[in-house]
């Protein structure tokens, strides 16, 4: 009986307490502060936790390069582009002369050609015989007169593009110092350096080109200078023998002149009486004597043939022409045959000096003589 009643008091505290926790169940929810559970802990929470240490991120050298040299508009960058404009300007106006020089060259080769070809025509019809005056050669002389113009032409072209040169030149070294000086402006980056080492080689450049066609065109000109002088005298020399009709030679003034070793038969017997001593103030024999005894006489081969070997054995003596007239007759017939030897003398002279021989080296006087009878003209060596 006693147990039965405490069975009963037993359950009544069991459902009582249960009652209790399921109120309290109901009224509050449940949590837990804290788990320990052998399970592995979920993959997002494990790698927050074990996220140390980590692997830092690779930097290339082209990533930090790229970085770094950015495009940066500088002073110095505007200078050097301020410079290049004005070098490539400078480089076409080379160019443009270095272009025209080259023109001027092969017109002055063909002029030569063709200058040439008229003087070997002449001088080759010359050679087998023609007429005084052949008025084909007198057109061939004009052509070939012409020839030398058109060079003589090339030549002021050529005085024109020294000067622009010149001018370049002073452009070039202004653009090459002002290169250079860059350098010492503040405020540049490596590249700015870099571009002005690549202006300051490209400026070099065409100052050495600017160099060579300044030397190109000095050299041009003396040798075209030169030849111009050269071949007018023998165009002089040519004229006369067009007109007498003989073959000459190049004219005197254009001969290299040397000490000859043994004396020509030319001086030996027209020259000086003793030809191996130099000609002296006494020396009583004329070099040439000639007599115009008539309308036309043909004294200029003869003249050019003496002078040459004169001034191949004396190339710095002086030579001295005589108008000889007859002193015979009356007061009128002596000025008669004066006046007429003067003529005659400034002739040879004209001569002379187609033929090229220097006026400062010709001396002209005159002379009366009893034992002339007719006009004389005696050429000297002093």
């Amino acid at each position: 009986m006693v147990n039965t009643r405490l069975k009963n008091i037993l359950a009544t505290s069991i459902f009582t307490t249960t009652l209790l926790m399921s109120s309290v169940t109901f009224a509050q929810p449940q949590s837990q502060a804290l788990v320990i559970s052998n399970d592995p802990l979920p993959p997002g929470l494990a790698n927050q936790i074990y996220a140390q240490p980590s692997q830092a991120p690779i930097i290339t050298p082209n990533q930090i390069m790229g970085s770094y040299f950015q495009p940066n508009n500088t002073m110095v960058a505007q200078k050097i582009s301020d410079l290049t404009r004005d070098l490539s300007k400078l480089q076409n106006d080379a160019t443009r002369l270095s272009d025209r020089m080259n023109n001027l060259q092969k017109s002055g080769q063909n002029m030569a050609a063709d200058y040439y070809a008229s003087v070997a025509t002449i001088n080759t019809q010359l050679q087998s015989g023609t007429t005084p005056g052949n008025p084909r050669l007198l057109q061939k002389l004009a052509s070939a007169q012409g020839s030398l113009d058109q060079l003589e032409s090339n030549t002021n072209s050529l005085n024109e593009m020294a000067v622009e040169l010149a001018n370049a030149a002073s452009v070039a070294s202004f653009l090459l110092e002002g290169t250079r000086s860059a350098y010492g402006l503040t405020g540049a980056v490596e590249e700015d350096h870099v571009r002005l080492a690549q202006l300051e080689d490209s400026i070099n450049n065409t100052v050495i080109v600017i160099d060579r066609l300044q030397n190109n065109i000095s050299d041009d000109l003396t040798r075209t200078s030169s030849y111009l002088t050269t071949e007018r005298n023998n165009l002089r020399t040519l004229s006369m023998a067009i007109s007498n009709g003989d073959l000459f030679g190049k004219s005197l003034a254009n001969r290299p002149f040397s000490s000859a070793a043994r004396p020509s038969p030319i001086l030996q017997q027209a020259a000086v009486a003793n030809p191996s001593q130099p000609p002296a103030q006494n020396n009583p024999r004329p070099l040439a004597k000639i007599r115009f005894d008539r309308a036309n006489v043909n004294y200029e081969q003869p003249i050019y043939m003496a002078m040459n070997e004169a001034m191949s054995k004396y190339p710095n003596a002086r030579y001295e022409i005589v108008a000889v007239h007859p002193s015979q007759g009356n007061a009128a017939q002596v000025a008669i045959e004066s006046t007429r030897a003067r003529r005659n003398a400034e002739k040879v002279l004209r001569s002379l000096t187609q033929m090229g021989v220097p006026m400062e080296q010709v001396d002209i006087s005159t002379a009366p003589s009893a034992e002339a009878s007719t006009s004389e003209v005696q050429l000297f060596i002093r």
